[in-house]
């Protein structure tokens, strides 16, 4: 019972996570589509404290044994892959 239990909170970590990264993707998106991105400081600055925040809950879940730290660490590596992407796409424009 207690593993079953373990599991049920690991997936909703990882589904509450998941769900976090995607919001910080579509705002990544929504930049991307309109190209208004490093020169704006605001969005650098929203940017920049939705990434820390999302670095911390993963943090938090890897030490309560919720996450493991090579998949947090994934999530992570893909939003800044799509932020290097955004950012050669404005300096190109």
């Amino acid at each position: 019972m207690e593993i079953e239990l373990q599991v049920t909170y690991q997936e909703k970590a990882m589904k509450q996570l998941q769900a976090d990264a995607d919001k910080i993707g579509q705002l990544i998106k929504v930049q991307m589509d309109h190209l208004t991105m490093p020169q704006c400081p605001l969005y650098e600055e929203v940017l920049d404290t939705q990434m820390y925040g999302l670095s911390r809950e993963i943090d938090f879940a890897v030490k309560l044994g919720l996450v493991d730290r090579i998949k947090g660490n994934e999530i992570l590596s893909i939003l800044e892959k799509e932020m290097t992407v955004l950012h050669e796409l404005y300096t190109t424009k």
